[in-house]
């Protein structure tokens, strides 16, 4: 099993989002998701856009729903935040809960809604249990999207009926 300071090389590499020595870790027989020297795994650490060095770490084995020590977010509730909804679809395929609160209750939907990413915002409606859930200061995504002037989510949030996702 790898060392330490291959764990900390593994997430510099996937923080900068180089596939190809993600990869080259990988092959290592590394621990994937072991924390980093700041407690984070790889893919809590993973470059955003670069969906497919989220999917090496993920076919590795990492688990997707590890809260951050720091605020509960998970990289669903990261990915959201920054509108990648090609990161969003790898997650979601590899068993990621978009259902899952951060420490302020905000499921990864408050904060793609929030943002006014209305593409991440279509994608994960029908993988949340409860799309109208109010986050701890009682408010839900449709909410936070109206209070920070992103209509067009706030449209398409006061039209959705929530029809949960099969799975596939």
């Amino acid at each position: 099993m790898a060392e330490a300071p291959d764990v900390n090389r593994l997430s510099t590499a996937a923080a900068r989002g180089d596939l190809r020595e993600t990869e080259e870790i990988l092959e290592s027989n590394i621990n994937v998701n072991a924390k980093n020297k700041f407690g984070r795994t790889a893919l809590q650490v993973v470059k955003l856009g670069c969906p497919s060095v989220a999917e090496a770490l993920l076919r590795a084995g990492a688990d997707p729903n590890v809260p951050d020590p720091s605020g509960g977010l998970t990289v669903m509730h990261d990915a959201a935040r920054e509108g990648h909804a090609d990161t969003l679809q790898v997650l979601l395929r590899y068993g990621a809960d978009a259902s899952l609160q951060d420490d302020a209750g905000n499921l990864p939907l408050h904060l793609a809604a929030r943002e006014g990413h209305q593409g991440a915002v279509e994608l994960l409606a029908p993988h949340t249990a409860h799309p109208l859930l109010p986050n701890h200061a009682g408010l839900t995504p449709l909410q936070l999207a109206s209070q920070h002037h992103r209509d067009d989510t706030a449209r398409w949030l006061e039209n959705y009926r929530h029809v949960p996702s099969q799975p596939e």
